[in-house]
Order: structure tokens, then sequence, then C-alpha cells
């Protein structure tokens, strides 16, 4: 140091204390504010991260929290101290998915106001509107939300008995007969079938819903869901449907089967054949949104119904099972692969 800018130092410090400034405590302050600014966005994202695993599903290992942020923003600002994160940056992340990847990029941007508001927790000095403004900047998404393709429900019928009895056949079969999410039917497990009392239990961790809200899905099994839930088990291991070394089917497998044979329907669509098919014969309402996992009413409702309904349930979807498998009459559409 030059005798000059000791010099400058001293002369400042002496001006802090006739203003009655601790110049050793201002300099603490000064040294604090420095080290907190140094505080990287990626740092502070596993911060946060780790402080809501407690409520994320299977404490978030599936990635699914994460994946917004580890995919779409930190390998731009992951570097970046949190203090220097604006809305310009922002924007610039976010433009090139704005549009094309809507959704993504909604999440994407509220997993980063979450790690913002995280970091001002720490004490950070951060811009916490920084999101927002860059939302006001991008302007507004043009993507336009499309539901799931569904296949109607009077075509249901002929897509189930076109079906095999090969393991991505079965995990159809028992998707299309309980009108339950894929993921559930994927990685289910034959102690999660007690087939004498023809109840499937969906743990919580399948169900959709934040951890500590949603509780275990009891399903009743129709007569023809009981046949496959049988036949499933035959296959062995540790979850019904098995993939590759033993593991459940992933998460595709399905799609992929009905997209080969020329469908445009996927397997989440063929829950909403059966709300369709509710819908449209007269079946009640509350029995058919809870057969779905839908929760009804409000929290104080909630609190004193707390029935699952599922005598009710069982007659609605042995009534949904005669439909599928043909049994309740009618004319059935055969589907076939594309040729």
């Amino acid at each position: 140091m030059s005798l000059k800018a000791a010099r400058d130092i001293a002369t400042e410090a002496r001006q802090m204390t006739v203003r009655g400034i601790d110049p050793i405590a201002e300099r603490e302050v000064k040294r604090r504010d420095a080290q907190r600014n140094l505080h990287l966005l990626r740092d502070v994202a596993d911060d946060a991260f780790e402080a809501r695993k407690a409520e994320l599903k299977g404490d978030g290992v599936a990635g699914r929290w994460f994946s917004p942020l580890g995919n779409h923003i930190l390998p731009k600002l992951g570097g970046v101290p949190v203090a220097g994160i604006d809305q310009i940056a922002v924007r610039d992340t976010l433009a090139p998915i704005w549009h094309d990847k809507a959704e993504t990029a909604r999440k994407a941007a509220n997993r980063l106001r979450i790690v913002m508001q995280h970091a001002a927790a720490l004490g950070l000095n951060v811009d916490l509107q920084a999101v927002d403004k860059a939302r006001a900047l991008l302007g507004k998404q043009r993507h336009e939300v499309k539901n799931i393709e569904a296949l109607p429900w009077h075509d249901v019928p002929g897509f189930y008995q076109s079906l095999g009895d090969g393991v991505t056949e079965l995990a159809l079969r028992l998707l299309c007969l309980t009108a339950a999410r894929s993921a559930a039917v994927r990685f289910a497990t034959p102690d999660h079938f007690d087939l004498d009392v023809r109840v499937w239990t969906i743990p919580a961790i399948h169900m959709k819903g934040r951890k500590g809200q949603t509780g275990d899905f009891r399903v009743p099994l129709s007569d023809e869901a009981v046949t496959v839930g049988r036949e499933a088990m035959r296959h062995g291991g540790m979850v019904l449907f098995p993939g590759q070394k033993g593991k459940p089917i992933s998460d595709m497998t399905m799609s992929k089967y009905m997209r080969v044979r020329g469908m445009a329907a996927r397997p989440h669509g063929l829950r909403s054949s059966f709300r369709t098919w509710a819908e449209e014969t007269g079946q009640p309402y509350e029995v058919a949104e809870t057969a779905l996992g839908h929760k009804l009413g409000n929290k104080v409702e909630r609190a004193y119904q707390r029935s699952d309904l599922i005598e009710k349930r069982a007659v609605l979807m042995e009534k949904w099972s005669n439909l599928v498998t043909g049994k309740a009459g009618g004319k059935v559409v055969q589907i076939r692969a594309a040729t």
C-alpha cells in the first residue's frame, strides 16, 4: 500500500469518527456484506432444495422439483452471485423456452423465485422482484395449453379387448379398469394388492398432491381387475409390471405402445375417457370424482366428510369394467394397429 493510500484511509477513518461512526465496526459491516454478495446462485439453490426436502415426496430424489432449475437456470446463472441476478439476466435465461416450453419455463421461474426468497431469508441482498419483472419483459406466453389426448369412451372396449398379456399390455389393462394414474400402475407391487378383499392400496408417495397432505388411496377392484392382477403377479419380481433389470417400466413405455399403434390418445387420457363416460351416463358426481382421487369440497367439508366412498366406487368400477370388457352389451369397435 502506498503512503498516499494509507493517508486516505486514515483521513476517512477520522471523518467517520467525527460523524460518530466506529470505523472498525463499519469495516466489519462492509466485509460481511461483501461476503454475503459472493454467494453463488448454484449454492443457494442447493440450500433451498435441502430446506424443502421434508415437504417433497421421496425427499425430492426423483428430481422433479429441482430439474427445472438444474436444466434451464443453473447452466447459465449458477456461477453468478445471487446478489447480481436481475430481471435482465432472468429474462435472457428464460427467453429460449418461454414460448416453446411454456410449462417448463413457468416451473423454472417459480423455482427461481423460491430460491431468491431463500436467499433473502439468509440475509443476502437480492432483488425479490427480479422474476416478476422478467415475466413482464418476456410478455404473455403464446403457448396454448392442450389437454392430453383421450380415447372416446365408446372406443375403450375395442382398445381393451385388443390388448394381449405382455407386461405393458397388462399394465394398460389395469390402467383402463381402474382409471388410476400411470405412476401408480408402474410402481405397483404385489403387496399393494389384497385380491381376496378386492382392494388395491396406492401408497401416498404415488398419489398426486403435496407430501403430508395426501394419504394412501384405496382402489376397489372389479372382477376383471382382480383377474388382471393375478395374471400380472405371475411375472413375479418386486414390482407388478417389471421392465429392464426387474425395475418398473418407464413412464414412456405405455405411451410408446399406444403411439406405435398409431393412436393419438395417451395413457393418462384414459382417466378422461372414464370421467366422460361417468358424466354422460349419469353416474354420481362425487363417486366419479373420488374414483379419480380428486379432492371434493373445502377443508371444513373434508374435515367432516371422511369417507372414501369405496363401496359406492366398487359398484361404479364394476359398471365401468363391464363396459370395457364388453359385458355391458352394445357394439364393440375394434382398434387395430396402424399399417
